[in-house]
């Protein structure tokens, strides 16, 4: 007969299976947790309890940590080690770039990939890929890596193009060459959505839709009865070329989420779009240069669509420019990738691509100073080097042009300097200072989740515990507050090297022995405290108390299924007879002379 353990609780070196002593007055239960937690859930939703084996899940946090930047967690569960991205910081060019690996390492150690089980990386950003070259090259790591077909497709042009504006535009030293991300690539093991991946006989993972950019991806991984989800960056609204996250409802014990946005809640797409299209076109109608600054993979896609219709409706013949190869490359691979975008996109696409732009041109180096208005998109999107901060050099000091910055900028950037207030200078490094008199237009128009979106997300998921990362300190203690009171359930933010210990539950299907059964069957009606049943489920025989708890043997062998059984059945399956020992008191004389001596 097979029933489902509840409350195991550990004492000492005995696992005690709801019991205590039958002498002793039944225990009060354990309250969870969560009890401490004084908000109602949403809609009158409570949760109900678990038990079973502890198994604790503990999530060191490399990157990302109260900041945006070099995401990287390391969870382990289940003694299997799972990178959950490995990006790098856009706002550093010394060591704080990349994650500090070694933390991940037992003292003396030195093999990355004895140390980690898996890499899972979410999407191509830098901020969550830029280090993988790295780690696998240089650190040495050779175990398995996970990536969507499409991030696998992406990554290598990202990865180089950072590679090269940082070497041979800046000069810094070269911190991985391009031989190194195409030996990182040959590594990659790609993903289908919802596919499940077997990464060995205990741990499994599987990819869910994220929305954000082409090929994003949230990660759930298991081990046993713990499971974790990782979304890395994700989008809960669909736009132009995306749709909305899709994800199953799951059954969580720890929901590791972005908070970019933690106290942002959006205004409605369509009065965005206006406010950046009269912008553009206000700036344009004046004779001035609109610049905007994009990553050349998502962003840019998405608002080329916008402008290209609206330049189409408008009539309008200034042109619209793409910077670097990059961008012509990554539009050849959206064509190429329908099934990724929007179902608006997927369904109209055999009449027309719409990353078929018709008012959009590969720019040349030698337009910046060419008079007359334009649009130009340039890399990279955060004013943190390469061709946008070239562009922003030569055409921040006219007051007729302008910079609008569609999404988040780290701290360090020119986009973030930038977006923090309007400077009327900026410096550039020690010897390069830039007068900055244009307009400056900051647009939400970032594929990240807002404030409504995450808290909707957790609750759809309800885990039993949440870890804020990819966001900003203040914002990620509202956030907190908000998901411990409306929606009860535990919540932290730790900072970059920080380990957190998250408490999981492991249910262990059991058989009982129909002897142990029948013991937990005994009249409701006697009002006596010896009087405990296991609660084991609703289909309890008629007559079985379903209040307070047995005491029996939980006896749990090697290759055979664990089963609890009376003290006496144990004895005989284990051959042994039934020993008892007297223990007589101390005659009264002798306790007399004893006294007497130790006065």
């Amino acid at each position: 007969m097979g029933i489902e353990s509840k409350r195991p609780t550990a004492r000492g070196n005995h696992l005690l299976l709801a019991g205590g002593h039958p002498n002793q007055p039944a225990a009060r239960p354990r309250r969870r947790r969560r009890a401490a937690f004084a908000g109602r859930r949403r809609r009158g939703r409570r949760r109900g309890s678990s038990g079973g084996c502890g198994m604790a899940i503990e999530c060191l946090v490399l990157g990302a940590g109260q900041e945006v930047g070099k995401s990287c967690v390391v969870v382990t569960i289940g003694g299997k080690r799972v990178m959950f991205d490995c990006g790098m910081h856009m706002g550093y060019h010394d060591h704080r770039r990349y994650p500090d690996f070694p933390r991940v390492l037992a003292a003396g150690a030195s093999d990355y990939t004895a140390a980690i089980s898996c890499v899972v990386i979410t999407h191509f950003h830098l901020d969550h890929i830029g280090a993988l070259p790295y780690f696998t090259e240089v650190c040495g790591y050779h175990g398995p890596v996970y990536m969507t077909y499409p991030t696998k497709a992406l990554a290598p042009l990202m990865l180089e193009d950072y590679r090269k504006v940082m070497v041979d535009h800046r000069g810094e030293e070269e911190q991985y060459s391009y031989e190194d991300i195409l030996r990182c690539m040959k590594k990659v093991i790609p993903l289908d959505l919802k596919q499940t991946i077997q990464v060995d006989k205990d741990l499994l993972i599987c990819a869910y839709y994220a929305g954000h950019v082409l090929g994003a991806a949230m990660i759930y991984a298991k081990v046993g009865d713990a499971a974790v989800v990782y979304t890395g960056d994700y989008n809960m609204t669909p736009d132009r070329h995306l749709g909305a996250a899709q994800i199953d409802r799951l059954k969580l014990d720890l929901l590791i989420t972005e908070s970019t946005y933690a106290k942002t809640v959006r205004d409605s797409k369509h009065a965005r779009e206006r406010e950046f299209l009269k912008a553009v076109h206000k700036c344009v109608s004046g004779g001035g240069k609109v610049l905007i600054p994009a990553f050349a993979l998502g962003r840019a896609q998405e608002l080329c669509i916008l402008l290209d219709d609206y330049w189409e409706r408008m009539n309008l013949k200034i042109p619209i420019y793409f910077s670097a190869g990059l961008t012509v490359q990554a539009n050849m691979y959206y064509k190429m990738l329908i099934g990724w975008t929007s179902q608006k996109i997927k369904n109209s696409y055999t009449v027309h691509n719409p990353f078929d732009f018709k008012h959009v041109c590969h720019f040349e180096r030698s337009f910046i100073n060419n008079p007359g208005p334009c649009v130009l998109f340039a890399t990279p999107g955060m004013i943190s080097g390469g061709f946008s901060l070239e562009v922003f050099k030569k055409w921040a000091p006219s007051e007729k042009n302008l910079v609008t910055l569609p999404g988040y900028c780290v701290a360090g950037t020119i986009g973030h300097k930038l977006m923090s207030g309007k400077p009327t200078k900026v410096d550039i490094d020690k010897d390069t200072h830039i007068d900055v008199r244009c307009q400056i237009h900051q647009l939400s128009f970032s594929p990240h989740t807002d404030s409504k979106g995450i808290m909707d997300l957790t609750e759809f998921l309800s885990p039993n515990h949440v870890i804020l990362v990819h966001g900003e300190k203040p914002q990620m203690a509202f956030l907190k507050e908000r998901i411990e009171s409306e929606l009860g359930i535990q919540c932290c933010y730790p900072a970059n090297n920080e380990s957190v210990t998250i408490p999981t539950t492991q249910n262990l299907k059991i058989n009982a022995t129909e002897k142990f059964i029948t013991s937990c069957c005994v009249d409701r009606t006697e009002n006596n405290p010896q009087n405990r049943s296991l609660v084991f489920g609703s289909d309890m025989p008629e007559g079985c108390n379903t209040e307070g708890v047995a005491e029996g043997i939980l006896l749990m062998e090697k290759s055979k299924a664990p089963k609890i059984l009376c003290e006496d059945e144990l004895l005989h399956s284990l051959g042994m007879e039934k020993h008892y020992v007297h223990f007589e008191p101390l005659h009264s004389s002798r306790t007399e002379e004893e006294n007497t001596v130790l006065e």
